[in-house]
């Protein structure tokens, strides 16, 4: 069937008989985040829960395909789905320091277009090469890199028991990797973005607002994307041995730690210390970002590095009960693949967090067992000379800083003009060319493979001729949505419509419990017409909904579905509720505020399993709305990651043409941009697709037409 492409609304008689065999969805407002109720949602969580669980699956071909799942809202949530492209490095390595048994060089590289990393390479003297290669990113310590304690605190240490030389208690870091190079390992010790040599970027500031939400760029993923390129970095080390690659930190260095390892298999032994728990999650905006960890935790993201060895220390922090709470979870992983011996955890509750001596020398075995270091190789830390901060630092007068690194609002325009690029790319080429990156995006964003759909029939009653029925649907953990459907049984069904509009609305029945005319006239021409509250709506709806963290949606989104995804699953679980019901014919209408709600329905049902196979009509009336147009993370309708798979357009564009979808009408009213929808369709046969600027008027819709 041809495109319709119109700037104005065209009269459709074809629809009149799609509405009567259609079924009518109510929707209403839902809030950021879910708290618990008459929904049957759950609490809201947060980062700093004391307990957030998580159970693997329980045989290991189930095990990896929640594996794949987790390791793609990753890189979804982190903006590095796909990856960008890897542009050159350009290093510049410079500045060598020698001490007795080893060396340090001032490193930095360019790890994207204006970002750089920097950081200092400690490399084995006298060592035979090619030797492993380890990534030391540092955590959250005040000044990074460059941290030193004081000598009271150090002597403190030391009399704690917890470190046993002034220069190691002062800079543990810097004892870190100095022991790992004498032990013959090349470590790279980098910068966190705002820390140390890496200030262009602030580090917790920059990427908060809406539009970064939408773009998803996230400090998060550009700190994941340079861990990425450090590891290239080493890896293009001559003396490096690539196939002995590992990654450890402690803090916010261990978050970068587990990261990477669940990524990127390159890495094949992992250690990351005081980050790893059932209890708080990480608390900065570069260990969180929207869909990180929605129905999963930390302990999750490090069962991503099985079966490759893992090792993990605890402290008198959020990690004190991780041989309790978290490794046997990961002991369960591990021995699917018969490699329980392959993880450990081992936590110190006489320390407060840290990464002091004791800790370090179970990561110094760990390493050297499973990189396979000469069995001669000493575990036991010595003396050195730290690093002076001007030793230290990378950037000088005859170094400077390039003059191409960018600022927060420049990076961020760069990155927005690659993604529109990446955009223009993909609706220029066939729709398979980008089918599996924006349907992974969609299983993330909507969230659209709910389980456990029931309807439970609550009354029946019959009004001016017509059988009005409520009912409860039940999905998930006991998610309700209460449902009314509207049927003219003296005569044969035609089939369903489902008319969702405003939150505080409903389409179907008036403040009186009267039925609308244009319920009735629906009915009365052969449709069952079902309404849904849908969350916080209806009687449930609410002017203050509940709000996302002002500092980073990521604290909120992170943990919980955003408000418009929570809507858009209610709307899957009543149309899947009503699927087996004859006939098969099914239209989605949405009104007024809901018209985004049912066209995002409609996209995500194209990865449901009960759905994808259902030919649907879809009508709705977008009044004017835009991703692109949302300026506040308050916003009922924010989904993060919207505008990077192309907006509206561009996931109608998907979802149309997926072999299921090209069985579905699309006829789209209040569009604002009807050229960029003309643009997206360009190269999709098959379905029926209208695109107006106009309204849709509802009260034509009973005498057969649509028209402004």
């Amino acid at each position: 069937m041809p495109h319709l492409l119109s700037s104005r609304c065209i009269p459709v008689l074809s629809l009149v008989s799609a509405f009567l065999s259609c079924s009518i969805f109510v929707s209403s407002c839902s809030a950021q985040q879910p708290p618990s109720g008459s929904s049957g949602r759950p609490s809201i969580r947060t980062l700093n829960d004391p307990y957030h669980p998580w159970k693997p699956e329980e045989t290991l071909i189930e095990w990896e395909k929640q594996a794949e799942r987790i390791r793609q809202q990753i890189l979804v949530a982190t903006g590095l789905w796909p990856m960008p492209e890897k542009t050159p490095l350009n290093p510049v390595i410079h500045g060598m320091v020698e001490r007795d048994d080893y060396t340090v060089e001032r490193v930095y590289f360019e790890s994207r277009p204006g970002l750089f990393v920097s950081g200092s390479l400690y490399r084995p003297k006298g060592g035979k090469g090619p030797v492993p290669g380890i990534l030391s990113p540092h955590g959250h310590w005040q000044d990074g890199r460059f941290y030193s304690a004081s000598e009271r605190d150090a002597q403190a240490q030391i009399e704690a028991g917890a470190e046993k030389f002034q220069s190691a208690a002062r800079f543990p870091m810097q004892a870190r990797m100095v022991q790992l190079a004498r032990m013959g390992c090349v470590v790279f010790h980098y910068d966190m973005i705002g820390y140390a040599d890496s200030k262009t970027l602030d580090h917790r500031t920059g990427f908060n607002d809406a539009k970064a939400e939408l773009w998803f760029q996230n400090l998060m993923g550009l700190q994941t994307w340079s861990s990425i390129r450090a590891l290239d970095f080493l890896e293009s080390l001559d003396d490096v041995d690539t196939s002995r690659l590992a990654i450890t930190g402690a803090s916010g260095g261990g978050t970068q730690t587990m990261i990477l390892s669940a990524i990127d298999p390159r890495i094949s032994v992992a250690f990351p210390a005081v980050m790893v728990s059932t209890a708080m999650q990480g608390g900065c905006v570069c260990e969180n970002a929207s869909y990180l960890r929605h129905d999963i935790n930390n302990v999750a993201i490090a069962a991503l590095t099985a079966p490759r060895p893992m090792a993990m220390t605890g402290a008198d922090d959020w990690t004190i009960d991780i041989e309790t709470r978290g490794l046997p979870e990961l002991k369960q992983v591990y021995d699917l693949y018969g490699v329980s011996h392959l993880v450990s955890a081992k936590a110190f509750p006489q320390f407060k967090h840290n990464y002091n001596a004791v800790s370090r020398n179970v990561m110094y075995q760990w390493m050297k067992n499973h990189l396979n270091l000469p069995e001669q190789v000493s575990l036991e830390e010595k003396d050195f000379e730290p690093l002076s901060i001007k030793e230290a630092t990378v950037y000088s007068a005859d170094t400077p800083q390039p003059e191409s690194a960018l600022s927060a609002a420049d990076l961020r325009a760069l990155m927005t003009r690659e993604e529109l690029s990446e955009i223009d790319r993909w609706w220029s080429s066939p729709p398979d060319a980008s089918s599996e990156i924006i349907g992974v995006a969609v299983d993330v964003m909507l969230k659209p493979h709910i389980r456990d759909v029931s309807l439970k029939i609550e009354s029946t009653r019959e009004s001016q001729g017509l059988t009005i029925t409520t009912g409860m649907v039940t999905y998930d953990d006991g998610f309700l949505v209460p449902t009314t459907s509207v049927t003219d049984s003296s005569i044969p069904s035609k089939g369903v419509v489902f008319w969702f509009d405003s939150p505080d609305a409903n389409p179907m029945i008036d403040a009186d419990g009267n039925l609308s005319p244009i319920a009735q006239e629906l009915a009365r021409s052969g449709s069952t017409v079902i309404s849904a509250r849908l969350y916080l709506t209806g009687e449930d709806f609410a002017e203050e909904l509940p709000k996302v963290d002002e500092r980073f949606p990521g604290y909120t989104l992170g943990y919980n579905l955003p408000l418009v995804t929570e809507r858009v699953r209610d709307i899957l679980a009543v149309v899947a509720a009503h699927s087996n019901e004859p006939p098969s014919d099914t239209t989605l209408m949405g009104t007024g505020e809901a018209g985004v709600w049912t066209l995002l329905a409609s996209i995500a049902a194209r990865n449901n399993e009960q759905l994808s196979s259902t030919s649907m009509k879809i009508v709705a009336d977008l009044n004017g709305f835009a991703f692109s147009e949302i300026d506040s993370i308050q916003h009922p309708n924010l989904l993060p990651g919207a505008l990077k798979y192309g907006g509206l357009a561009g996931l109608s564009r998907w979802a149309m043409s997926t072999p299921s979808g090209q069985n579905s009408e699309i006829h789209l009213f209040g569009v604002s941009s009807v050229d960029q929808f003309k643009r997206a369709f360009e190269n999709i046969e098959g379905p029926e697709i209208q695109f107006s600027d106009e309204p849709l008027s509802l009260k034509n819709i009973s005498r057969g037409e649509l028209s402004k």
